[in-house]
C-alpha cells in the first residue's frame, strides 16, 4: 500500500500535468501561437465590414498560415476599418493580391483570405492591398432576404 506522503505527490503531479494541458489548450484557442519567429512586413487593407474579426486573427491563404491580424483602426477619412497585416516574409504575394474576410470552423473564428494575383511585383512592408471583401453579415443577409419577400407579397394580387 502507498503511504500517503506518495500518493500526495503523485496527485500533485497529475493535477499540474491538467493545469499546463488546460493552459496550452487555452492558448491555442486563442490563437496566441506565434509565426516562426523571423522576418515579418506589414501590409494594410480597407474593409467596409470587419465583423467579429479580431487582432491576432490568422491570416491565410490557399488554407496556410501565412500571417496574423496586428491592428485594427477606424479611419476617419473614409469610414472604414483599417486593418494592418503581417506576413511572414518566406510568403511573397502579388501586388494585386485580395483579401477577404471568411469564418471558419464551428465556432465562427474569423480571418482574413489571401488570394494571390498574376502581377510580376511583389508587395513589399508598408503597401495596401486595393482589392477586398468584407465580412458576410448574418444580420444583413436576413434583412435582405425578407425585404425581398415582402416585396414578392406586395405584388400578388
Amino acid at each position: 500500500m502507498m503511504s500517503r506522503k506518495t500518493l500526495d505527490l503523485w496527485v500533485g503531479v497529475f493535477v499540474a500535468i491538467g493545469f499546463c494541458a488546460l493552459l496550452f489548450l487555452s492558448m491555442k484557442v486563442a490563437n496566441l501561437s506565434t509565426l516562426s519567429g523571423g522576418q515579418t512586413y506589414e501590409v494594410k487593407a480597407k474593409f467596409e465590414n470587419i465583423g467579429g474579426l479580431k487582432v491576432r486573427a490568422s491570416v491565410k491563404s490557399s488554407g496556410v498560415v501565412v500571417g496574423r491580424v496586428s491592428d485594427i483602426r477606424f479611419d476617419n477619412q473614409t469610414f472604414e476599418a483599417e486593418v494592418a497585416i503581417t506576413l511572414d516574409s518566406r510568403f511573397v504575394f502579388p501586388k494585386d493580391t485580395s483579401a477577404k474576410i471568411l469564418t471558419s470552423g464551428l465556432l465562427g473564428d474569423q480571418y482574413v483570405g489571401l488570394a494571390a494575383g498574376g502581377d510580376s511585383v511583389n508587395l513589399k512592408s508598408g503597401d495596401t492591398l486595393k482589392i477586398t471583401q468584407s465580412a458576410i453579415v448574418l444580420e444583413n443577409l436576413i434583412s435582405q432576404f425578407l425585404y425581398s419577400k415582402a416585396a414578392e407579397g406586395d405584388k400578388k394580387p
